[in-house]
């Protein structure tokens, strides 16, 4: 078993902060993005999409999409729980994730897309995109940060994989220059240096 990994991409690093608080530990291959070795036939070979991360199994299946090889070390290791514990808590973390996915990961990963130059000849840039989405991904977080003032979590009480998609994504967000307004965004600063002083943020 090993996972495919970038240590300069968001995804990947989903997976990392999922097992290290997990507590478990895989072998990491690296594949260099900017070398576009993802792009190369031997790793399309392995996911035709050419993204990372990509888990490896041991009987050579391939489970791309972090949140997919999260999910498969949930089952496999449910403990501590991350994605949920009974019916309803487990509908509650996903609707939390999927809508960290969708409203701030979504749209720092196209604002960067669309706006980093060395992705020029990797996807047809669209400048008013990136643009849009930059705005989106500015007002989700105030949004985010009115969701916190009643609770420690994205979800609820407990640390879950909602967590860790909103870290991720709020970090990889410093690349294209949008942070936390700490002085406006009180609750999502907390939140965010309570998450980030977890050890597993550094995986």
């Amino acid at each position: 078993m090993k996972i495919y990994d970038s240590q300069i991409a968001p995804n990947p690093r989903r997976v990392r902060i999922f097992l290290a608080e997990k507590g478990i530990k895989v072998p990491y291959e690296p594949v260099d993005l900017m070398k576009k070795e993802n792009l190369t036939p031997k790793f399309l070979a392995i996911n035709p999409l050419g993204r990372v991360p990509v888990l490896e199994l041991d009987d050579g299946t391939h489970i791309a999409e972090s949140v997919a090889i999260c999910r498969y070390f949930e089952e496999t290791q449910p403990k501590p729980p991350l994605m949920g514990t009974d019916a309803k808590d487990k509908a509650i973390v996903e609707m939390w994730q999927r809508r960290m996915e969708l409203e701030v990961f979504t749209n720092v990963g196209g604002a960067f897309r669309h706006s980093f130059p060395p992705f020029a000849d990797r996807v047809k840039q669209i400048p008013a995109w990136a643009e849009q989405c930059r705005e989106a991904a500015v007002k989700n977080l105030e949004w985010l940060d009115t969701v916190l003032a009643d609770r420690p979590f994205i979800a609820g009480q407990s640390y879950t994989i909602a967590d860790i998609t909103a870290f991720c994504a709020i970090d990889f967000a410093k690349m294209i220059k949008i942070q936390i307004d700490a002085a406006k965004q009180k609750n999502l600063a907390r939140w965010y240096q309570a998450v980030s002083s977890r050890p597993s943020a550094k995986a």
